[in-house]
């Protein structure tokens, strides 16, 4: 395991480094950690260096002082980046995880050769929807809308025939911190990318669950129309979390992209 202090907060990650080939970082969703993208760097182990992270208040990252916005996690991004020395990356962010992918863009564009915004949006939710939430998880906990958020995470098939998996992501969710879920939560209601979407200049590949019950796809299809030359793609069988329910073909989208990038962007 491999932490760092990051702009304030220890912030838990991974580095695997692949001389000569592109850096991926994956940057994970709401109510999860970095182990949601281990079949996924599996099966691109020889195609790039990889970097994922806990953001904090997730996972074994500390959550530090408040408020958090995606502006404090694009910072805690960046100051990773920096400390591993990765110059340029293909960020790769789920959920929350592709906000903070936009908003890198625009506060550090400098590291960023390319975007691959998975199951999210500009703009993800309304102030009401996320005021619930957050109230919900201080006040009944987690658990509460856990089997909720399960429904959304994951297809019927995987909720029929990969049960005990469907076991260890609740587990994985109601053991997050309650505040690093609020704040998190917080973050996500306050974020709106739907003015700068258009200034995105970097290849970008919007990927989007056929059955997302978070980020459906007509709204991850609706942000790949607005950003210049963006290709969108379905992952047919999976919910909210394709690279736990769908990570061939998720790998294979990424491989794809990578080896699609112009060559001096490597």
């Amino acid at each position: 395991m491999n932490f760092a202090r990051i702009n304030g907060a220890t912030i838990h990650y991974r580095h695997r480094p692949k001389t000569g080939r592109p850096t991926v970082v994956f940057a994970n969703s709401l109510g999860t950690d970095m182990r949601i993208w281990n079949e996924v760097e599996r099966r691109l182990a020889d195609d790039c260096t990889s970097v994922a992270f806990d953001k904090r208040g997730h996972g074994l990252s500390e959550l530090g002082g408040a408020p958090q916005t995606i502006e404090t996690h694009a910072t805690d991004l960046a100051g990773l980046l920096d400390r591993l020395g990765v110059k340029r990356a293909v960020i790769c962010g789920l959920s929350i995880g592709g906000v903070i992918a936009q908003c890198l863009y625009k506060t550090r564009p400098d590291l960023i050769e390319g975007l691959i915004l998975c199951d999210t949006a500009a703009k993800i939710g309304t102030v009401e929807m996320w005021n619930g939430r957050i109230n919900a998880t201080l006040s009944e906990g987690i658990a509460s809308f856990a089997d909720d958020v399960m429904r959304k995470w994951f297809t019927p098939d995987f909720h029929k025939n990969r049960g005990e998996e469907l076991a260890g992501y609740k587990t994985m969710l109601t053991r997050q911190d309650p505040a690093g879920y609020a704040a998190a939560c917080a973050a996500i209601r306050d974020a709106d990318f739907t003015a700068t979407t258009a200034a995105i200049k970097v290849p970008t590949l919007c990927i989007v669950g056929d059955q997302d019950g978070s980020t459906p796809p007509e709204l991850v299809e609706s942000l790949a129309r607005s950003i210049p030359a963006a290709r969108f793609e379905v992952i047919s069988g999976a919910g909210h979390i394709p690279c736990v329910e769908q990570p061939e073909r998720l790998a294979g989208l990424i491989r794809g992209f990578l080896n699609d990038m112009p060559r001096e962007r490597k």
